[in-house]
């Protein structure tokens, strides 16, 4: 028998191309079943990115770039396209669920996936209770414009906020969860609804706003010079977080090599197209000034030029409808990432587990769903905001690095989709998600090194010992597992 794998050597094995996929084009497992087709990907993607961000988000931005925040969204854009290029490749070489986390274990080991994983843990469901959260709020400003009521901040603020516990998040969760477990296919129809229903608002602020329309608002230009144009872009561009959502569903989409890059890229095109012209409509519907410290935010833009109270109550209802999107699809990326991990022996068997009835992993999806709903209830979670922030960053540059890596192992390989400007955009796209995380302060440093050293305890202790690499290789103590593997067309 071969010597026993050294640490070294587990913490660097990767995954086999083969394994992926099988003949058939079916995900490993043979357990989720691909029902999703390029429309309602798309829209999984658009229910992810466009959150209440855009509803509110000119309050911030504009003060910080005046008009010129139309360069910022299109900087944002830029940053966010290199990226969702990258995730387009990955998707359609290694077209299963997990996300980044299996386009890590392809291409840089096991260790480099289950940190990724503990970062869209981060991504996921942190800032899926913080949607939760504020869930509540929007809700509340819902109920007054059309009811004159309002919900107790004892049970409507965010913890720590003059809040107890965020029930209306909490409900928020579950009614989420009860959805998700019924199935992927009824998930997405909803999301399709709700995904069509708020581009259709945005649309309607865009048309009604572009009567109130004045070049005048747009000068100066640029106040605050290229720095006020680069703090807002690093503002804005949170706000194309969520593209990568689509990557969470390579197990139940039909024809993936196809559909994932189609639908990351069409998500990429729709959400940009409406940001820019969001901003466009917005700082020439009023002077760029005017937007300091604007809560209200679309509401109030179409109010000063309607004078009428019809707007406030519909972008308001936008915004509800839009954090309900974000929140089912947030709760589905991260079931299906958590499914990923427990099939490849990362985590306990529970987690793999597809109900027959209805063909989801139903344990996860609970265990996420509670996860999210206790966050929401009772945790303060301004702290964690850039911590999610670190996580995702992380993500996408492993993402970008993950291209150049798998070009190389594997040049071979059949690609549905291929990075346009290979080798500059990734490099770019790792430079991008490097200067928005040096942005990040000292604190976010620390607490993600805590974060990174909880998971490599778990790892040791349990993920190395149950992974299915190490089960494998049991038998002679061989893990010399091909990083090239036989590929076949999904």
């Amino acid at each position: 028998m071969s010597p026993r794998p050294t640490l070294r050597q587990q913490l660097r094995r990767r995954k086999p191309l083969h394994t992926f996929t099988t003949s058939t084009g079916e995900s490993e497992s043979g357990g989720l079943r691909r029902t999703l087709g390029p429309f309602q990907l798309t829209m999984i993607g658009i229910g992810a990115t466009i959150g209440t961000g855009i509803f509110f988000l000119l309050g911030s931005a504009v003060p910080e770039a005046g008009p010129a925040v139309i360069v910022s969204f299109a900087l944002a854009a830029v940053a966010a396209a290199l990226t969702a290029l990258c995730y387009a490749e990955l998707a359609s070489a290694v077209p299963v669920s997990g996300s980044s986390y299996s386009y890590a274990y392809a291409t840089l080991g096991e260790f480099a996936a289950w940190a990724v994983g503990w970062c869209l843990l981060l991504e996921y469901a942190v800032s899926g209770a913080a949607i939760a959260v504020s869930w509540g709020q929007y809700l509340n400003d819902l109920t007054q414009r059309l009811f004159r009521f309002q919900m107790p901040d004892a049970i409507s603020a965010p913890p720590g906020a003059g809040g107890y516990i965020n029930l209306p998040g909490v409900v928020l969760v579950g009614l989420c969860c009860l959805l998700l477990i019924r199935g992927a296919k009824e998930s997405a129809l909803v999301n399709t609804v709700m995904v069509l229903i708020k581009l259709g608002v945005l649309v309607l602020f865009i048309a009604v706003g572009i009567t109130g329309f004045d070049s005048g608002n747009l000068q100066p230009f640029a106040p605050m010079g290229m720095a006020g144009i680069s703090t807002a872009a690093a503002t804005v561009f949170f706000a194309f977080i969520g593209l990568d959502a689509v990557s969470t569903a390579g197990d139940e989409v039909r024809n993936p090599r196809r559909t994932l890059p189609l639908a990351i890229v069409g998500a990429l095109i729709v959400v940009t197209t409406l940001y820019i012209l969001v901003a466009v409509v917005g700082v020439g519907a009023q002077p760029w000034t005017a937007f300091e410290g604007q809560q209200a935010g679309l509401s109030a833009i179409l109010g000063d030029i309607t004078g009428a109270g019809w707007p406030a109550v519909l972008l308001s209802a936008g915004a509800v409808l839009s954090l309900v999107s974000v929140t089912l699809v947030v709760l589905y990326g991260q079931s299906r990432i958590l499914y990923t991990m427990g099939r490849d022996g990362m985590l306990p068997p529970a987690f793999r587990r597809v109900s027959p009835r209805t063909g989801t992993p139903a344990f996860a999806t609970l265990l996420t769903c509670g996860f999210v709903a206790l966050l929401a209830a009772v945790f303060p979670l301004d702290l964690l905001a850039d911590l999610t922030s670190m996580g995702t960053l992380a993500a996408f540059a492993v993402v970008s690095l993950g291209v150049m890596i798998l070009r190389r192992t594997a040049a071979g390989l059949d690609r549905g989709f291929r990075v346009p400007g290979y080798p500059v955009v990734p490099v770019l796209s790792i430079l991008a998600c490097g200067y928005l995380i040096y942005e990040l302060p000292l604190d976010t440093y620390l607490l993600f090194g805590g974060w990174l050293t909880l998971a490599l305890v778990v790892y040791l202790l349990y993920s190395r010992k149950n992974s299915r690499l190490e089960k494998a290789a049991e038998p002679t103590g061989d893990i010399s597992l091909p990083v090239n593997g036989p590929m076949t067309t999904g």
